[in-house]
């Protein structure tokens, strides 16, 4: 028996969806060559925010914030905004000299102004949040036209920023030690015991 004829003698009809052109087709195709695929939307993510200023060994809590995404032209940059009153507490972009790190839900940001470092500490909600946070980060400061055009300032630029936030974290442990070191002599000498009676 031909199977042609038993799908045309048959009562149930079944339905082909028609097919849809797949992405890759969509966008490659030599009669569109200018056609981008659609901008993914930044969804705004929710943090606490931490500073840490230059000098002091202390994290000061500014309040609650929202990361947004701003893209101006072909560049790109992280805006932090303040929940509260909307007031923008810091901006990355391609031309801030800074490092990100991920510690737990946190991302640490150390911010190089000269010889000074500024830390941010941006505490998102999970670890989804925390990872797309850093990545958001570290692309919309990413120096790709001096990667490209000059490899070799970019790869010194950084290396800058790494040496002057490692020596900014060397300058607090050694005063935190100096610290710890001093309260001991302290409570060694009993300076509590001196004190006459009235």
């Amino acid at each position: 028996m031909d199977s042609d004829a038993v799908m045309e003698g048959s009562s149930s009809s079944v339905q082909v969806a028609p097919r849809l052109p797949s992405t890759e087709s969509e966008y490659t195709s030599s009669l569109m060559p200018n056609v981008l695929p659609p901008a993914r939307e930044f969804r705004d993510i929710q943090v606490k925010v931490h500073i840490r200023r230059p000098e002091k060994d202390s994290w000061a809590y500014l309040g609650r914030a929202l990361v947004s995404q701003e893209v101006v032209g072909q560049s790109s940059r992280v805006v932090v905004r303040s929940l509260t009153s909307s007031k923008v507490l810091v901006a990355f972009g391609e031309v801030s000299e800074l490092q990100a790190e991920k510690r737990g839900n946190f991302v640490v940001v150390g911010c190089v102004e000269g010889s000074r470092v500024i830390s941010w500490s941006l505490n998102a909600v999970n670890n989804t949040e925390t990872l797309r946070l850093l990545a958001s980060i570290e692309l919309a400061c990413y120096r790709c036209r001096l990667a490209v055009v000059d490899p070799r300032t970019h790869t010194k630029s950084r290396r800058r920023i790494e040496r002057v936030i490692k020596e900014d974290r060397r300058r607090r442990h050694r005063r935190r030690k100096d610290q710890d070191a001093m309260i001991d002599a302290f409570q060694q000498h009993h300076l509590g015991d001196d004190v006459p009676e009235s």
